[in-house]
């Protein structure tokens, strides 16, 4: 924690622009149709790049809650259908900007530690919260989300329309639909 902690407070500005570029050139050339799914601006792909930096160091200290976090995180991205085959290379591609920036392995390894423990989490709540009907509201089609719901035992219906929980997390399919504007469905 000690060293990775040092080496993001000696970060210059000019290194946390060059983490914050090379992060999202690495990991799109490493997966390159991930650049679909990052269609924000360079603001918000900066943004995030100093959040997934500081969420590294917040999983030494508060360990639980950054767990709570990041499945409330990991169940936003299940109604964005964001792959979980991107998360690896992105782990790839941030570990070898970090590599570049430091001589301190065990910085290094805290890294890449706190980051693929993040990325397990974010993969597992995706899996679990991936529903047959959380994937047809993404389809947007109004006979995908009936098939769907008809595969449900009736008295559990409503249930699964109106929540999933991971963990302790939760989040609502309906919800989600009204507001994604998958009103077709």
């Amino acid at each position: 924690e000690k060293a990775l902690e040092r080496l993001i407070m000696s970060l210059t500005e000019d290194a946390v622009n060059y983490l914050r570029r090379e992060v999202y050139k690495r990991f799109f050339a490493l997966a390159p149709a991930g650049q679909d799914y990052f269609k924000q601006s360079t603001t918000r792909l900066y943004w995030i790049a100093d959040k997934i930096v500081e969420m590294t160091i917040e999983m030494y200290r508060q360990p639980r809650k950054m767990v709570e976090d990041i499945s409330a995180l990991g169940l936003r991205h299940v109604g964005y259908a964001i792959p979980t085959e991107f998360f690896a290379p992105f782990v790839s591609g941030a570990v070898e900007v970090v590599r570049t920036m430091t001589t301190d392995e065990t910085a290094e390894d805290a890294f890449r530690w706190s980051l693929t423990l993040i990325s397990k989490t974010l993969v597992r709540t995706i899996l679990e919260g991936s529903t047959i009907v959380m994937k047809a509201i993404n389809t947007n089609q109004q006979k995908a989300l009936v098939k769907a719901i008809s595969v449900s035992p009736r008295g559990k219906r409503s249930m699964e329309l109106l929540n999933i929980t991971v963990g302790t997390q939760s989040i609502s399919p309906f919800y989600w639909a009204i507001e994604s504007g998958s009103l077709i469905t």
